[in-house]
């Protein structure tokens, strides 16, 4: 048994800003030309990373803003505001704007997007063009209401490409070849799975379900078995730290303080590994079967390049444990990690900024 503390090294949360040498520097401590430069983004539910072109990835923040409702302020933004999250009174609120990879607050989400562009080097003189990667599941209303934020909010043009085909240009698959290539992007709020060959996209099947649905379901477990109510840093903690989708050796039992319900009171609990995998069965059953589905639309031929190429999972959501022996399990396909799940879709975006002309076709508006 270990007791459960909140200890930011769990999850990666580190802001990279790479300097004119290519070695990592502190962020901010980087001078940014001022000349426009191309900028891919990866708005996620959970975490927004940003690549420069010619530079690589300048920024990695957490997709939260904190605002005073009093005033209208922007208080904080990323890092800072998510150590607000549960923590703050009651005129301020520390939000994530984007919930199932959709736009829930427009302005809100403006406003984010205005200060991470201003924090690359962005302002009203300086107006690059962006390509904003997007859930593939994202409705033509959701689409415009990512353009316009991103125009509004200093961009010259504003272009979207689908997480799942920015992951698999990032992870580096021959998805030019005529070679059954398959990737499984789990995010916060979405899991999207995409069967991709000869440069384009045989097979999509997304579902509004991701990490942040497992928080969710750890909470509400909590909740109705012990009578404890958590914050969602602390079901998120739990998550990295007893949570996952398949038995895995060398599990151990968690210490967690909330509030009991009956008396207000603070409460400790210990928790099993065996107990979370109940309490998230539902979500990670949903990714699941997204994927099963997905390869039920395969072609008999490229589904055959599948058991030699296998699934290639991606995304913060990815790194929960046993994931990769589920979907294994249940597909009969085997399913490799990428080196860096995080940064694989704007790492893909970045390429798609190095080459803009060349993978225009990649775009969602270049493959309508």
């Amino acid at each position: 048994m270990r007791a459960l503390e909140i200890d930011d090294q769990t999850i990666s949360r580190s802001k990279i800003v790479i300097d004119q040498d290519g070695d990592p520097a502190t962020p901010g401590s980087a001078e940014l030309p001022d000349m426009a430069r191309d900028l891919a983004i990866d708005l996620g539910t959970a975490n927004t990373l940003v690549y420069a072109r010619g530079e690589g990835v300048v920024l990695a923040e957490p997709s939260v803003i904190a605002i005073n409702e009093r005033t209208g302020e922007v208080l904080a933004m990323g890092d800072e505001a998510w150590h607000m999250i549960g923590r703050t009174p009651e005129h301020v609120v520390a939000k994530r704007p984007l919930r199932k990879g959709a736009i829930t607050e427009f302005e809100v989400t403006q406003r984010m997007v205005r200060l991470l562009l201003e924090r690359v080097g962005v302002s009203r003189f300086n107006r690059p063009k962006v390509l904003v990667c997007v859930p593939s599941a994202i409705t033509a209303v959701e689409r415009r209401a990512v353009t316009e934020a991103a125009k509004r909010a200093g961009a010259s043009d504003a272009q979207l490409i689908e997480q799942p085909v920015a992951a698999a240009i990032g992870a580096n698959l021959p998805i030019s070849e005529p070679v059954g290539n398959m990737v499984v992007d789990i995010g916060g709020g979405t899991s999207e799975s995409a069967l991709m060959s000869l440069g384009g996209v045989v097979a999509l099947e997304a579902v509004r379900v991701g990490s942040f649905d497992i928080d969710a379901a750890i909470q509400a477990y909590v909740r109705r078995e012990y009578g404890l109510a958590i914050g969602e840093r602390t079901a998120e903690e739990i998550k990295w730290t007893i949570g996952s989708a398949a038995p895995t050796p060398d599990e151990g039992r968690a210490e967690v303080k909330g509030r009991e319900l009956m008396s207000g009171l603070p409460k400790t609990v210990i928790l099993s590994p065996g107990e979370i995998r109940v309490a998230i069965e539902e979500p990670v059953s949903a990714m699941v079967e997204s994927v099963l589905e997905c390869l039920a639309q395969a072609p008999p031929e490229l589904a055959q390049d599948l058991l030699s190429h296998g699934i290639c999972l991606v995304g913060g959501g990815s790194l929960l444990r046993g994931l990769d022996l589920r979907l294994s399990e249940e597909t009969g396909v085997p399913v490799v990690h990428v080196s860096t799940p995080m940064e694989c879709v704007v790492m893909g975006a970045g390429h798609c900024i190095e080459s803009f002309e060349a993978m225009r076709m990649m775009f969602m508006d270049g493959r309508r």
